[in-house]
């Protein structure tokens, strides 16, 4: 493709609200035009590399026995009130009407349309299993989006669905896209973790996030690097091997200390004479109807998560002070496991390590000091905290590290959720209907060109991976005025392009201070320049990444362009 004739519209100034290096790099380089918040026009150059992301989305996929469809973006809201998740999703799900007030749902995600779509058409134990998959524009309301295209409004996934006759069927088939998404990565030349992590909206109870690594990811990965453990912080399990209990502590008198105006849990346990690690602290929340006490060390954060899961609830919110007051028979910032009333009373799994400790008497203005084990009542105990730095991994391997990580895809075992509330089946070898197992698996397409990006960077521009590379090679003939090097570029351009190599030639009236730059700014992985050396035959030959610039005899371009992507 000839510069001066597609449409790359580079710049050197970016919005202010530009943060990501992605971000300020894909509008640097004229890829992409915003049109209004959270929504892009992919431009010339951008959408080549997600034709080429695609490509190998789509040999991966060939290779696992998936097959390609395309279902709509517009989807009736009885599919979504079926499954339950038109309320769900909440705002987040952009609905609309037409003319005749039918509701549909532009579609973030699509769950409900595979299952209409499968449902009468897979009929049989015979047919199974099912692989499907498609690469579509996907819709959700973003409160706040930014960072580019990490995170809007309108973006490009593929997702993909199975359909099973048993677990042992899906798990092989969840194995399958596990290592298939592994291969498509690693061909992105991403530095990526596949880690344990929550299903959210779409369910299921097994789950991988594959995550690349990024300083601007919104995501937090707990790792070791002792193995290869690896799971999201909204789901990473704190073992009980991170506590201990003195076994020659003292056992001292439970009693009451009356602690006014203390408004932090630093300034109960320093009244208390207690380090903050052993002054409990309690709270009051509400979910699905329920009131709940939860018990915790003063120092730890609660994972709503966990919380949720423990508790088999769907929704939490603190309790107000009313209920507090009214309900539970406390007060606010002087709760505790004495005393209090119409709730399930559970904790953490390091309180019962805790002594000596502090906690709320339920009695404003009152702690109760030297609590130990056995001195109230609990109804459970889980773990519940959000685990830290330097604890113990899951594995017990070694203690775990966090790092910042953008979510590029996700697997998920889906069970029977999805065909019970939708409600199809296929007739078993006995003639009986079943309700099928279901996987789905996404990739964010548009989003894995940001984390590509946020990893193959330098103060020049973009250093494009080979197997997404919008051209392989930018041929810069460096004056377009000097007929010798616009021949021998012209020579070159047919030459390259004839052995199947996609090159972009420039071709530009610009001086060549702009095309150095622009061509640093594109990051195209091989730079062939002719220049002033034309007439001893020889022209420069630049890797993007090293920026190693190698004077080559014209003869032995083609076969330092095959060498190079051999």
């Amino acid at each position: 493709m000839r510069q001066s004739r597609t449409f790359i519209p580079t710049t050197r100034e970016v919005p202010s609200s530009a943060e990501a290096i992605s971000h300020k790099l894909l509008i640097k380089a004229g890829m992409v035009k915003q049109v209004s918040a959270g929504v892009y026009t992919y431009l010339p150059l951008a959408t080549k590399v997600i034709q080429n992301i695609e490509k190998v989305i789509r040999d991966e996929h060939a290779k696992i026995g998936a097959s390609e469809l395309l279902m709509p973006i517009l989807q009736s809201e009885d599919y979504w009130k079926q499954s339950g998740r038109w309320y769900k999703m909440g705002d987040e799900l952009i609905r609309v009407t037409d003319r005749k007030n039918a509701g549909y749902a532009l579609s973030p995600t699509a769950e409900e349309v595979i299952c209409q779509t499968v449902s009468n058409m897979v009929t049989s134990y015979k047919q199974l299993p099912v692989n499907l998959y498609q690469i579509q524009t996907k819709f959700r309301d973003e409160i706040r989006p930014r960072l580019g295209l990490l995170r809007g409004k309108e973006f490009i996934m593929k997702d993909g669905y199975s359909f099973h006759d048993s677990p042992e069927s899906l798990r092989e088939t969840y194995n399958d896209y596990y290592q298939a998404y592994s291969n498509i990565f690693d061909r992105f030349e991403l530095k990526y973790r596949a880690v344990k992590a929550d299903s959210g909206n779409i369910g299921g109870s097994y789950t991988h996030e594959f995550q690349a690594l990024a300083e601007v990811g919104e995501d937090t990965i707990v790792y070791t690097e002792e193995s290869d453990y690896a799971a999201n912080i909204e789901t990473a399990a704190v073992v009980e091997q991170n506590y201990t209990m003195p076994t020659d502590y003292e056992k001292k008198e439970r009693s009451l200390l009356e602690t006014p105006n203390q408004q932090t849990i630093d300034d109960i346990a320093a009244y208390c004479g207690v380090e903050v690690n052993r002054a409990m602290k309690a709270l009051a929340l509400k979910a699905d109807g329920e009131f709940y006490l939860v018990l915790m060390r003063g120092n730890d954060q609660l994972n709503d998560i966990k919380f949720m899961k423990a508790t088999g609830t769907s929704e939490v919110e603190m309790a107000t002070e009313q209920e507090i007051e009214e309900v539970m028979g406390s007060a606010v910032g002087y709760m505790g496991p004495f005393g209090i009333k119409n709730c399930k009373v559970i904790g953490d799994n390091a309180i019962k390590y805790m002594y000596n400790h502090s906690c709320g008497a339920n009695k404003k203005g009152f702690h109760y000091i030297n609590v130990n084990p056995g001195d109230y009542e609990v109804d459970a105990y889980y773990d519940l905290r959000m685990i830290e730095e330097g604890d113990l991994a899951e594995d017990l391997s070694g203690p775990v590290k966090f790092a910042k990580g953008i979510e590029v895809g996700q697997v998920f075992e889906l069970g029977k959720g999805y065909s019970e509330s939708m409600d199809i089946t296929y007739l078993d070898a006995n003639g009986r209907a079943n309700h099928f197992y279901m996987g789905c698996y996404g990739i964010g397409v548009s989003r894995v060109i940001s984390a590509i990006i946020e990893q193959h960077n330098d103060e020049n521009g973009i250093i494009w991976p080979k197997e997404v590379t919008p051209y392989q090679v930018h041929l810069v003939c460096v004056d377009i005025k000097k007929e010798e090097q616009v021949k021998q570029s012209e020579e070159l351009y047919k030459q390259l392009t004839e052995a199947g190599y996609e090159v972009l030639y420039d071709d530009r009236a610009e001086r060549a201070g702009v095309k150095f730059n622009d061509a640093d700014l594109i990051g195209i992985p091989l730079q062939v320049v002719v220049g002033k050396k034309v007439g001893d035959g020889i022209v420069e030959v630049k890797e993007r990444k090293t920026l190693e610039k190698v004077d080559t005899k014209v003869e032995d371009v083609l076969s330092k362009v095959e060498a190079f992507y051999k």
